[in-house]
């Protein structure tokens, strides 16, 4: 039996430039949806950002938040 395939990226991030699948539309969902942002955060990265930000920096920006519930 055959290993199942990698996600294929289907974004870059805006904030890093690497790649990832964002899974908003995947059975299971994002893996963004089970972080917890500040409405602070949220509304800042709204404002700033043009797309989605990869795991990596959603998790990065939520550490680095004083504002994280």
């Amino acid at each position: 039996m055959a290993a199942p395939a990698a996600p294929v990226p289907n974004a870059s991030c805006p904030r890093c430039g690497a790649d990832f699948h964002c899974g908003v539309h995947d059975e299971a969902g994002c893996a963004c949806t089970r972080l917890t942002l500040s409405a602070e955060l949220l509304a800042r990265l709204r404002c700033e950002q043009t797309g989605c930000l990869c795991l990596g920096c959603l998790q990065a920006l939520a550490a680095q938040d004083p504002a994280a519930p």
